[in-house]
């Protein structure tokens, strides 16, 4: 069997399917080591930017809410960047050799959707790009500005990543479970560690920050009915007031 067809198809890689046609397929010529390294400190490196700016801006902010700011700082770069060039590049990923292409394939290991042009993948990373990325950034400007968008916009985003990766993981264990097609290799380091590991964050912090919001939002409303009632026992002695007022002066 040729590696390679007319079309420019190899079937001859290390991803799951096995066999599975994947357009301009070419191995990474860089070592993992040489990936790995510039890749992260590329990837975190809106961590300390947020992480210093908040000081700078809002020293007085709690933890939580720091660590809010460096969380959707790091989410804005990684929509817009990471997943905007996954978009951009998605038809002729599999070939090509630049840092971000090379932490694609690395991660594709893991799910081998990413280098098929899978529709599914495509459209909800185009979201990402589209939608989360700029809420992301949003979010983080509300939390330095003290916005009271901050939490409506924080829960909207929050529930949007608990959806995504609901669906991302749900459509691609279903479609082992239903027509036995894995598109993770079985090793642990690709299923466990890039498959499971990578996108757990995305549970576990928009959980923790929907918390915080539905509480903030939820002090908010019960500050707004407290206050609404006292005005209105208020008003109901002003008006008890003016009748007593009124019946002395007969």
């Amino acid at each position: 069997m040729a590696d390679r067809d007319a079309g420019g198809m190899s079937s001859i890689h290390p991803y799951y399917p096995l066999g599975i046609p994947i357009p301009h397929y070419a191995a990474n010529e860089t070592p993992l080591p040489r990936v790995l390294v510039p890749f992260v400190a590329v990837l975190l490196l809106p961590i300390p930017i947020a992480f210093v700016t908040s000081r700078l801006i809002k020293p007085s902010l709690g933890g939580l809410d720091r660590f809010a700011v460096c969380w959707f700082a790091l989410g804005a770069f990684l929509h817009c960047c990471f997943e905007g060039y996954f978009v951009w590049n998605h038809a002729t990923l599999a070939g090509l050799q630049t840092l971000f292409a090379q932490a694609w394939k690395e991660y594709a290991l893991s799910d081998s959707r990413y280098l098929t042009s899978d529709p599914f993948v495509v459209c909800v990373e185009a979201l990402s790009v589209i939608i989360w990325g700029p809420i992301s950034l949003s979010v983080t400007f509300a939390i330095l500005s003290g916005s009271r968008l901050r939490h409506p916009l924080q829960l909207i985003i929050c529930v949007g990543h608990l959806y995504g990766v609901a669906l991302y993981y749900s459509t691609s264990l279903a479609e082992r479970a239903l027509v036995g097609t894995m598109h993770s290799r079985p090793e642990v380091l690709y299923f466990w560690v890039y498959y499971v590991g990578f996108n757990a964050p995305w549970v576990v912090v928009p959980l923790i920050l929907l918390v915080q919001s539905l509480g903030a939002m939820g002090r908010a409303f019960e500050a707004l009915e407290e206050k609404e009632t006292a005005e209105a026992a208020l008003a109901s002695r002003k008006g008890d007031a003016a009748v007593l007022e009124g019946k002395k002066t007969r």
